[in-house]
């Protein structure tokens, strides 16, 4: 779901350029000539430090096996979401990409685009699936099939500038009912602040505030009743009631001026340039905005605090419920046995560990958890590790088309557009059309 600025150079035989706006075609180099075997691989990651660290694993992979040549590709999100379904039934197909499981990954599977992964990873005694967390693989798996490859987990939580926080006299830790986050962000307002950095231009970032808000409000059993369509679905009062607390955010006007049209990058970028307080985001912010910030740098680590979305008073949701990722790699259909023989190699004890160590991500590798050093993202890892539901993005578990209208219908609802009932019958109305 994430997109970030900043791409370092890369070694021009592996990373071949694509465009960021239509028409122009996805290139897989042309390396095929010197090279038994090509493993193409899509990603959206941008951040230097982590494309370097892909870099030298994919390179220590190369010498390790001759003639196998593993090509890094790249696509910003929008053109990722909207140009793969085309992709991975062209001849231009990669052999894995990244993907955030749910609906999207069910409906990739359905068409027949992707590798069925289960023989693979249940041979010898399930050595391979018994490799990651549990729940990571039971999050890519549909009837009891598995279709991606374990790769991270991750959790949505705000982040704040904790010297605009000192100056404005707001206390995180005293942050932990909704109306307690209200009142922060009328008092950031009140000294001259712009309260969140919000990226209402790619929508999706707007839908983690009525998604967690869904959640505080209802609990797991009343999603998922309206993910399976069952009892009142998305006209739940609970899930109305959100809805309302959303808008009654909006009325706050809490996010920057012209957010509306903000991208991802431009979000994070503002967050990490000192201009917004808060920003409801991923588990390695410290890095991405350090990498979408004017300078390059970004807030200092010892700048940036965390804290957890805030629960509803009166809610069947819980403090320790969670929303955020469950990523893997999809492997296609066509992909020749090195492609999986690499992201298995990839997504091992080992390499986990090292990306956890420059605080790239969260593991699902067993026993790579020691590598989380970074104090923000071991925070994150021990909320993951304390989560009573971990639910996965709304716009990825509830599939694409149903997916859309949700990210649609949290920036009406926060901008005015649209009241929380309206927004509620616009989901339920396409879940009924799927």
């Amino acid at each position: 779901m994430m997109l970030e600025r900043g791409l370092a150079p890369l070694r021009a035989a592996r990373l071949s350029a694509l465009a960021a706006a239509g028409g122009m075609a996805l290139l897989f180099g042309t390396s095929q000539a010197f090279a038994d075997t090509v493993v193409k691989w899509l990603h959206l990651e941008t951040v230097p430090a982590h494309l370097k660290m892909w870099e030298d694993i994919a390179a220590k992979y190369e010498s390790e096996h001759p003639g196998v040549d593993i090509q890094l590709q790249f696509l910003e999100n929008e053109a990722f979401k909207a140009k793969l379904p085309t992709l991975l039934q062209s001849d231009d197909a990669p052999h894995f990409f990244y993907s955030w499981g749910g609906g999207v990954l069910k409906q990739q599977s359905e068409t027949g685009a992707l590798m069925d992964l289960t023989e693979a990873m249940r041979a010898d005694g399930a050595a391979w699936e018994k490799s990651y967390n549990p729940a990571a693989v039971k999050g890519l798996t549909f009837n009891d099939r598995i279709y991606a490859v374990p790769f991270k987990m991750g959790t949505i939580s705000f982040f704040y500038n904790k010297a605009l926080f000192q100056k404005a006299g707001v206390k995180a830790e005293d942050i932990k009912t909704w109306d307690d986050f209200l009142k922060a962000v009328k008092t950031l307002k009140d000294a001259g602040i712009a309260p969140i950095a919000g990226g209402g231009g790619d929508k999706w970032p707007l839908h983690f505030y009525w998604s967690y808000l869904v959640m505080r409000n209802g609990g797991q059993q009343v999603f998922e009743d309206a993910k399976n369509n069952e009892g009142e679905g998305f006209l739940h009062p609970a899930i109305i009631k959100a809805g309302e607390q959303l808008a009654e955010l909006g009325t706050l006007e809490p996010f920057q001026g012209g957010y509306l049209g903000a991208t991802w990058p431009q979000t994070l970028g503002l967050f990490g340039d000192g201009k917004a307080a808060m920003i409801l985001s991923f588990e390695h912010t410290e890095a991405t905005q350090r990498a979408n910030s004017g300078d390059g740098k970004g807030l200092a680590p010892e700048n940036i605090g965390r804290f957890p979305f805030p629960v509803v008073e009166g809610g069947a949701g819980n403090a320790t419920d969670t929303l955020g990722g469950l990523n893997g790699w999809a492997v296609t259909k066509n992909a020749p046995p090195e492609a999986l023989d690499f992201v298995r190699y990839l997504t091992n004890a080992e390499n986990e560990r090292l990306m956890a160590s420059i605080g790239m991500l969260l593991p699902v590798a067993v026993g790579a958890e020691d590598g989380v050093t970074n104090p923000l993202l071991r925070a994150a890892a021990d909320q993951l590790a304390a989560s009573t539901w971990h639910q996965n993005y709304f716009d990825q578990d509830l599939g694409p088309s149903v997916g859309r209208v949700v990210n649609d219908a949290a920036v009406e609802i926060v901008s005015g557009q649209m009241s929380a009932e309206e927004g509620a019958r616009m989901i339920q109305d396409a879940r009924e059309l799927e």
